[in-house]
């Protein structure tokens, strides 16, 4: 049979149920694990054997979720995560130590600039944001010898700018580093980062994954493309004295990375992620294909119906319209699996003529859309970044990251796209 398309993957991959057993991915609420020896679970205390041996750790449900998302962005190995920040925060903490530095997009997620700039400078490690959409030389003047990898988003949070992958996955390569990209707005439905150079994907899994805003958690994907036995990471080359001195990058090959952040970073931060959430995620991905089309489709029906509110909105972010400046970006990076341009997400920022004042008075008036700290679930929602997600930035990084005080991010959800305008029409006449 031929490489299965990414709506079938989204069903079946992952969890396959053998004869006679539960046809529905099983939840297996389970702390610890019965063997029969001893010596068995020593052996997986020293990763010779594989297994579970902790859900600390890993677990069997949690596993088969990682599977599936593994096959749909096309890596060599997935670990889900409590959050989406900590499968950041897994990231930084497997390529980095004390006195190393990463390069960041300015344009992402202002919980992430936070966790980036506030909390691992405390740990030694510097974050140095860059303008995506500044000249390359510009952003390559910030690598030096401690540099450990570049991050972007594929679809930035709320700011909407489109990350070339392709453009900065060269960079990155260039200098010998990883390209990390998160791609959570787009999903792997819409774009699959690997094909385009990166390295690592991370997912919050909260959102359009899940779907339904019923759990939190994240996932981190490696390619197995990276050289991690470069010089650049001793961590992969050395022996480790918390495993009687394994060498990741020997004994796990193109598992490395994924290896190594389980068995060090899942088990000594506890940053695992609960079964039953692993499940919820499961249920999720098998709609994912059916819910990213209507979600796409959707937003260009209500993007253009901004677009055409110049009387009230000066200005309308979202990559699938024609007429916004990422857009050229977002053809060429996010295609479903027809190959297709169906829009950028589901998600749309606008800009109200008149500023904090009038999308406080606008957002208050919604009466289908919800005003919530969440967004890209099958809800529309909507959210002012400035004073909510956003609120820890500087006026000079809400600037970078293209966040102005009258900006409003509406994310678009699945009900029938004529109600959703008519509720963005009576609270625009207010």
């Amino acid at each position: 049979m031929s490489e299965l398309r990414i709506s079938t993957k989204c069903v079946q991959e992952g969890y396959k149920p053998g004869n006679g057993e539960p046809r529905v991915l099983p939840i297996y609420q389970s702390t610890t694990f019965k063997y029969d020896s001893s010596a068995h679970l020593g052996d997986l205390f020293d990763l010779k054997s594989p297994g579970h041996m902790y859900t600390r750790i890993s677990n069997p449900t949690c596993e088969f979720v990682e599977e599936k998302i593994n096959a749909l962005e096309g890596g060599a190995g997935a670990m889900m995560t409590s959050s989406g920040q900590s499968a950041v925060f897994a990231v930084v903490m497997n390529l980095c130590r004390a006195g190393d530095n990463f390069l960041s997009s300015i344009s992402i997620y202002g919980g992430t600039v936070t966790l980036m700039a506030a909390e691992l400078s405390r740990m030694g490690i510097e974050v140095r944001f860059f303008d995506q959409n500044a000249p390359l030389s510009e952003t390559e003047k910030l690598i030096d010898d401690k540099t450990r990898f570049i991050y972007g988003e594929t679809v930035a949070n709320p700011a909407l700018d489109v990350f070339d992958i392709e453009t900065y996955a060269s960079l990155a390569h260039r200098h010998d580093i990883p390209l990390c990209i998160d791609n959570t707005f787009a999903t792997p439905y819409l774009c699959r980062p690997f094909e385009f150079g990166a390295d690592i994907v991370v997912h919050s899994t909260t959102k359009y994954m899940d779907g339904h805003a019923s759990q939190i958690g994240g996932v981190v994907i490696d390619s197995g493309k990276f050289n991690y036995a470069n010089g650049k990471f001793p961590e992969f080359t050395e022996p480790n004295a918390s495993y009687h001195g394994v060498v990741f990058a020997e004994q796990f090959g193109k598992q490395a990375f994924i290896t190594k952040a389980r068995t060090l970073l899942m088990r000594d931060f506890g940053i695992s992620p609960s079964p039953f959430n692993a499940y919820l995620v499961n249920m999720g991905l098998e709609t994912l294909a059916l819910r990213m089309e209507r979600h796409c489709s959707n937003a260009m029906k209500v993007a253009r119906y901004f677009e055409s509110r110049k009387d009230v909105i000066s200005k309308v972010f979202y990559p699938g319209l024609d007429s916004d400046p990422r857009n050229a970006l977002a053809k060429k990076y996010l295609r479903n699996e027809n190959g297709e341009f169906i829009g950028s997400c589901g998600v749309i920022s606008i800009e109200l003529a008149g500023g904090r004042e009038a999308a406080v008075r606008f957002m208050d008036s919604l009466r289908l859309a919800a005003i919530v700290v969440h967004v890209a679930d099958a809800r529309t929602s909507v959210l002012h970044p400035a004073s909510t997600t956003h609120r820890q930035l500087t006026d000079e990084q809400l600037t970078r990251a293209g966040i102005s005080p009258g900006l409003v991010r509406f994310s678009v959800g699945i009900e029938n796209p004529d109600d959703i305008i008519a509720d963005i029409a009576q609270a625009l006449a207010k």
